[in-house]
């Protein structure tokens, strides 16, 4: 029996730990994007694909019997906007013509400010525009499992740590920061409980979904957290890692405000404030009841974080 070929669209660090994890089982592993990596483990092709091109992105996945959407996009409403409801449907289509199932790899935006823990069942939000983008493709997934043109679930994560991410709250803005013995700047209150995701983690859940029966596709998975940490008490366990002072400092919503018409990244994180200006709480329990729970714990895993910014390890 022919092994069968899984795609992984998209190889930043969730698409590297997804594709490390299925290289190190033995599976068969493709991955695509518009540009080569530097690097791949040994056992990984690679294929040319632009996820924006329908023709280009439907012959990288010839022969694909499983994607995966790994895909990131620089971080502008405005792109966002034009690439997820195209890229989502480029992507379904070429899954429909190879009979390929798809897991996409998710995030938290579409459910918009909330006060309570967020479950999978919360109602998609229009509310601005990058929650507004992944609300729209999660509606095409959605449609296209339910009309049976394609198997399809959602792997979602609160914000991500791990070696090699960079683009997250608890990347470059905190643990960067900390490697470095420098100030982090806070718009939140660092003693808000804010639930966060081991990129590893989340990768095994991936492949957890990949390898799920049929019944569980058809909707969305909240990957389990290590335990519900606040801001600070992630930073600390980082600084006494490596041994260096935690050093914080506030940033008021005024100054952010105001920055926001200087800075078009300020801006661009404006719009997401209500993901830091209130307790971010995950409800993982439909995946832990079904699945697994044993979570990297955080010593191990925000130590392993945080090593990786040293300069050392940069240029290890």
């Amino acid at each position: 029996m022919t092994q069968e070929l899984i795609a992984v669209v998209g190889y930043g660090a969730v698409g590297r730990s997804i594709t490390a994890r299925l290289a190190k089982e033995g599976r068969s592993v493709r991955v695509v994007q518009r540009a080569r990596p530097e690097s791949l483990p040994e056992q990984v092709t690679f294929e040319t694909g632009d996820a924006l091109d329908a023709a280009s992105i439907g012959q990288a996945l010839k022969g694909c019997s499983a994607v995966v959407c790994s895909l990131g996009f620089p971080y502008r409403a405005s792109v966002w906007e034009e690439a997820w409801p195209r890229v989502m449907s480029n992507i379904l289509a070429a899954c429909e013509a190879e009979q390929a199932r798809l897991v996409f790899a998710d995030n938290m935006y579409m459910y918009g400010p909330q006060t309570l823990p967020l479950t999978e069942d919360m109602a998609l939000a229009d509310y601005r525009r990058k929650p507004r983008s992944r609300t729209v493709a999660t509606r095409l997934w959605q449609k296209a499992h339910l009309d049976g043109r394609v198997q399809a679930v959602a792997v979602r994560s609160s914000d991500f740590y791990g070696p090699g991410v960079r683009q997250s709250i608890f990347g470059v803005p905190t643990l960067g920061l900390i490697a470095q013995d420098k100030t982090v700047l806070m718009t939140a209150d660092p003693d808000f409980p804010h639930d966060v995701t081991h990129v590893d983690d989340y990768a095994r859940a991936v492949v957890t979904l990949l390898d799920a029966s049929v019944r569980d596709y058809g909707k969305a998975w909240h990957v389990p957290c290590s335990a519900t940490i606040a801001f600070r008490q992630f930073m600390e366990i980082a600084a006494a890692a490596i041994g260096v002072e935690l050093k914080i400092r506030r940033v008021g919503e005024i100054s952010t405000y105001l920055l926001g018409f200087l800075s078009r990244d300020v801006a661009e994180y404006r719009e997401m404030h209500f993901l830091l200006d209130r307790p971010y709480l995950v409800d993982s329990s439909r995946f832990r009841d079904r699945f697994w729970s044993d979570t990297i714990p955080f010593e191990t895993g925000i130590a392993q974080a945080v090593a990786s910014f040293r300069p050392s390890e940069q240029s290890a």
